[in-house]
């Protein structure tokens, strides 16, 4: 019996001719292929010119119960080939939990890579590769989002998400209050297809954009990094501190008026903090 495998692969974002060799090879040799949505998979195989395959849907909803299931099969001796409805599995798409458990099980974890939106928008945008954090979906609503938000303001690497069409236009008003107006950002969308664009621009005038027109299909959003004060050292960021807690602020607020006053990230000025409140002589 042949050994199984889970193998992960990479599909098209968009344009069809994206489809490597390598991939299309793979899909042909799996016994079974773990699939978001049949349509889509299925037209994907048809298009391919492999026709049928046995599919197994594995999403949001399904990909925790099915992952007995899965892993039984590849104890069999199958090769089960996981791919999304566009792009690299288990990028803010299943595939996470199966790739974890079949390694817990010590079964083969096989890639293909492929097309990737993030790093798609994240070339094209030209702002800074060099650091960069994926961010995925945002909370949609409450402290989460904030937190998030203002973990975003704070970052100093280039920061790529995702965005829904009926939901851009809040979050980028949500990034002017929390990012201030004037810091880059990319806006992508239909990217390697035949209506490919991409948008660059302030924060304030990705907002003025988008209300003239109609949002259509999902976007990657890329937005640059926070550039900080580089002679602010620690120890002024210490004494800052001192002087707010002093007089008689929390450690919340101190962190963010030391912050804003020395235009620094908070999050550096909170884990000083931190590492002040840790240290056997405070």
């Amino acid at each position: 019996m042949s050994r199984g495998a889970l193998v992960l692969v990479g599909t098209p974002i968009g344009n069809m001719g994206d489809l490597s060799a390598r991939a299309r090879d793979e899909l042909a040799r799996a016994d079974v292929i773990a699939c978001e949505d049949t349509r889509r998979t299925g037209r994907l195989l048809d298009l391919s010119g492999l026709g049928r395959k046995p599919l197994l849907v594995i999403n949001d909803h399904t990909e925790a119960r099915r992952v007995k299931e899965v892993l039984e099969r590849v104890e069999r001796g199958e090769r089960v080939a996981v791919v999304t409805d566009a792009g690299m599995p288990g990028i803010s798409d299943p595939g996470e939990r199966l790739v974890r458990a079949a390694a817990a099980a010590g079964h083969a974890v096989e890639i293909v890579p492929g097309p990737s939106a993030v790093i798609s928008a994240l070339v094209v945008s030209g702002l800074s590769t060099g650091r960069f954090v994926f961010e995925g979906f945002l909370p949609r609503r409450g402290s989460g989002r904030t937190q998030r938000l203002q973990e975003i303001a704070d970052e100093t690497r280039t920061v790529v998400l995702y965005e829904a069409p009926h939901r851009v236009r809040a979050t980028l008003d949500d990034l002017v209050k929390a990012c201030g107006a004037d810091r880059q950002i990319v806006l992508t969308r239909e990217l390697t297809k035949l209506h490919e664009e991409v948008w660059r621009g302030t924060v304030r005038a990705a907002v003025e954009w988008m209300a003239e027109r109609e949002p259509r299909g999902e976007y990657v959003v890329v937005l640059a990094g926070r550039e900080e004060r580089e002679h602010v050292d620690d120890q002024i960021i210490l004494a800052a501190l001192d002087r707010e807690l002093a007089v008689g602020s929390s450690t919340k607020d101190a962190v963010t008026l030391v912050a804003e006053l020395l235009d620094v990230s908070r999050r550096r000025v909170y884990e000083l903090a931190t590492q002040r409140s840790r240290s056997p002589e405070s």
